[in-house]
């Protein structure tokens, strides 16, 4: 009798999701030529969630954040200086 696999599928985490929609918007041609962005949280959009990806964008050294007053966060971001 042959062995039947599993077709376990893993589906991506709710953080993984934000992170595609979020790398989506970063990646956008009109995002990519004005070197900026704008992304927001949704409402299903764990707080968690959000405060990490935040935090892991705002490691790298040539983005700047800013926060706005409705909740959403502009990104600016420079190309890294080649010697």
């Amino acid at each position: 009798m042959a062995a039947t696999k599993s077709a376990a599928v893993k589906l991506p985490s709710p953080y993984e999701l934000l992170a595609q929609r979020v790398q989506k918007i970063i990646n956008s041609p009109n995002a990519q030529k004005a070197k900026a962005a704008l992304i927001s949280k949704l409402p299903d959009d764990s707080d968690d969630d959000w405060a990490q990806l935040l935090g892991e964008i705002a490691e790298n050294d040539n983005v700047t954040l800013a926060h706005r007053d409705d909740g959403a966060v502009q990104l600016f971001w420079q190309p890294p200086c080649e010697d």
